[in-house]
Parts: C-alpha cells; structure tokens; sequence
C-alpha cells in the first residue's frame, strides 16, 4: 500500500483533552513529579525528538502533543512524519522544545499514547496490506480499552482500516445470543425493525448458510458471516448475490486474511488489530539541555 494518509485524521480536541488530563493525573499524583521536580530548575529549557525504535506506521501524534502542552502551551512540537505515514527505525517523528520539566514530565504519557496507537495503525496497516488487490476491507471491532475506544479506532484509520459501529448506539447488530433469546434469526429481525428508525442499518450474525437464506428473507443491510470456511464464505457471498454487505468475522489472522477476501466478502472484521497489536517502541531522546 502507498505510504499514505487514509482521510481526514484528526480527533475532537476535547476528547483529547479529558483523555490526556485523565491520564497525567494518574500519573502525577497528588505530590506531582518529585523526580523531575528536585532535579530541574523551573527556568531550563530542552530540546529532543520523538523516535521510533522500529519500523511502523505513525498514529497518535496529535494526543502526544496534547500532553506537552497541558503542562505548558508554550512547548514547540513539530511534526516530522505525520499519522498514517509510516516510519522506518531509528527515524525521527517530532521534534519538540520548550519547559524541560514539561518535557520530562509529560513524556511517558505521550509516548503511552503514540506507541500504543502506532501499534494498531502498524497492525492494521499489515492487514491492508495482505488484502491488497482484493474488494474485500479490513474493519474493527468493539474489543477495544475501556475509555479509549475512539482513539484506537482513530488508529485504525490510520493504518488504513475502517471502523464498524462505533458502539452499542449507532447501528443493529444481531448477534447469536440476541438471536437465541428472541426465538430465532426471522423474530430477531422483525423486532428490530420494528423498533428503531429508518436511518439505522441492520447486521444480523448467521453461523450457517441455512440462517443465512432465513435472514435474507427479510430486509437487511448487512451479514456477518462468522466462522465460516472459505468455501462457506464463497457460497454465502453467491447466495447473497448484492442485496447485503458480506462481512467475514470469527478467528481472522495474517496466515488466513488473504484465502477470506479471496471469496469475495465485502468486510473482514478483525478483533486484533485493537485487543492484540504490539506496542510501537518510540522514545524521547533529549539532545540538549538549557538553563
């Protein structure tokens, strides 16, 4: 895939805000940074840059900046290599200058942010890239960290994925168990169209090509085919023949991505890329110090 920015990448100011607030708080405290505090005077100055200890694609950058200038609006953060890019070993992101005891204190907290989000961007990106050449699209999922949701959702964009409901609230999703408790996929369907408006789509989960023809039998906007076989898969994306989005969900790795979007499904949905990605190792490297 090009090194590219997917679209628009840019998260709500204040989220961002409560989200760094939340998160220097937690780790200042309440004596606040007796390290850096005792050993820098209030006046120094420090310049560094924020590098990447291996290769990856960036995400983050904006919530990393916040944390600076939470302690201090007056730090310079230059952005290098922007989200969405990706970036090789031992190259540098950002530069940043300023209050060195900003610098010092605000540091693990941007860097929890930008390596935890570049590791979902640099797993997605992975993912992309093994489908590559296919119509199929790879998609998250709500298996997300608690309270984090939006931003690791905002990294998978950046990796070039696509989010899927953004929670409980903005779409149907019919589930197995929805399905048991409601008395079959056909009861399950009805009610949900019985209850929410015409601008909220559909899912329903089928486990089997047999609850996948009773689903069709009602409108649906979309079918979440999960754990199938690749034949199953390939036969599911024929019988539904364009009238519903085809999602492939269910035990998704690297090894098995390319044999799924191989059958033609529309959307691979893979829990992974937010609940398994590896951290991307970024560090602060200080390179000078003023008093």
């Amino acid at each position: 895939m090009a090194n590219r920015a997917p679209f628009d990448l840019s998260l709500p100011e204040p989220l961002i805000g409560a989200a760094v607030s939340g998160a220097l708080a937690e780790d200042l405290g309440l004596a606040g940074d007796v390290t850096t505090d005792a050993l820098i005077a209030p006046e120094a100055t420090a310049s560094g840059v924020l590098a990447a200890r291996k290769p990856g694609i960036v995400a983050g950058l904006q919530v990393a900046a916040a944390a600076f200038h939470h302690l201090d609006r007056a730090v310079r953060f230059q952005v290098l290599v922007p989200d969405g890019h990706r970036v090789e070993a031992g190259e540098a992101i950002a530069r940043i200058a300023g209050s060195a005891r900003a610098l010092l204190t605000a540091e693990r907290v941007a860097l929890n942010f930008l390596g935890r989000l570049s590791g979902i961007a640099t797993l997605t990106r992975r993912y992309v890239d093994a489908v590559a050449g296919t119509r199929s699209h790879i998609v998250d999922t709500r298996k997300t960290t608690p309270g984090l949701r939006a931003f690791e959702k905002y990294a998978v964009r950046a990796g070039g994925g696509m989010n899927h409901r953004i929670g409980l609230f903005d779409a149907v999703l019919i589930k197995d168990n929805h399905i048991a408790v409601a008395g079959g996929v056909g009861p399950a369907i009805r009610a949900a169209r019985a209850r929410v408006g015409h601008m909220v789509k559909v899912e329903v989960e089928v486990d089997t090509l047999e609850q996948l023809a009773e689903a069709l039998a009602h409108r649906i906007d979309a079918v979440l085919l999960d754990n199938m076989t690749p034949g199953e898969l390939a036969e599911a994306v024929r019988l539904v023949a364009g009238r519903a989005i085809t999602e492939a969900s269910g035990g998704v790795s690297l090894d098995t991505v390319r044999a799924i979007a191989e059958t033609g499904v529309d959307l691979i949905s893979v829990g992974a890329l937010t609940h398994s990605a590896a951290v991307l190792d970024i560090g602060l490297d200080i390179a000078d110090l003023g008093h």
